[in-house]
């Protein structure tokens, strides 16, 4: 069952805590997924910053999630948004969810994911909340980081060989119906960005396509059609049926032993 929140219902409290775990949720999901080529990356330098990234993507999903119970004030440990909600609860973006595939395919999603972070986490560094506005400006470092460690890849890739110029290609082309998503935005967002507490996306969808565009361009790829049919829902719990499985071995060994002492 969908836990999204009616527009009646809205205060203040209840769509930052909204608004920060659907930045946590982001954050968490893709990191898992690029911690999964730990020990699997096509040279160790490569190995090495995935999993560095992945490091990065949970440290920053664990500020957010800490933040956002902090908000709530019901007494949870951000663990417990972590571990003990069900996919129908999770409100990350499809794009982050779908399976690391290939190294084209991990490089493509990184890249457009980051591109956007880093015009997000610009906005965001303005926000009235001090306590938010510091874990952006924290984060905002690294950010800048991911977006230029793979559009360097990109790049490298696009321009490369001609199995890697087509691996990336077929990537953007597979991943590019997910991309609609970033730039969704509903009654949090815009109840957030009234009181200055949020960004809107709106407002930098046009540089951000010409950031990518340009990539692509430049790595001598077709950059694809931007109107084509695109998927939507991650925000009120819809997700791909990877989700589900990734929870399942994400949570297994917390929801086996719920009242294990960890230290």
């Amino acid at each position: 069952m969908s836990t999204a929140i009616k527009s009646k219902e809205l205060t203040k409290q209840k769509a930052l805590f909204e608004y920060l775990v659907r930045l946590a949720d982001d954050r968490l999901i893709l990191g898992h997924r690029l911690s999964e080529w730990c020990g699997h990356g096509p040279i160790l330098e490569e190995d090495i910053a995935l999993a560095n990234i992945a490091l990065d993507y949970i440290g920053h999903a664990a500020n957010l999630y800490e933040y956002a119970v902090e908000i709530e004030g019901e007494g949870r440990h951000r663990d417990d948004l972590v571990y003990f909600r069900n996919d129908v609860e999770y409100k990350n973006l499809k794009i982050t969810e779908l399976p690391k595939g290939d190294f084209g395919f991990t490089i493509a999603r990184q890249f457009l994911f980051s591109s956007y972070s880093y015009y997000l986490y610009q906005l965001l560094s303005d926000v009235e909340d001090e306590q938010f506005r510091g874990i952006v400006e924290k984060h905002f470092k690294e950010v800048k980081y991911h977006l230029r460690h793979s559009r360097e890849w990109v790049l490298r890739l696009g321009d490369g060989t001609e199995e890697s110029h087509q691996r990336i290609q077929n990537a953007f082309n597979d991943i590019w119906t997910y991309i609609g998503e970033l730039f969704y935005q509903d009654e949090v967002d815009e109840f957030l960005q009234d009181k200055n507490l949020a960004a809107n996306t709106e407002s930098f969808k046009s540089d951000w396509k010409i950031l990518v565009s340009d990539t692509l361009e430049e790595a001598t790829l077709e950059v694809p059609d931007f109107n084509q049919f695109m998927v939507e829902g991650s925000r009120k719990g819809l997700h791909t049926e990877h989700l589900g499985h990734l929870l399942a071995e994400m949570q297994h060994l917390r929801r086996s032993y719920p009242d294990a002492d960890w230290q």
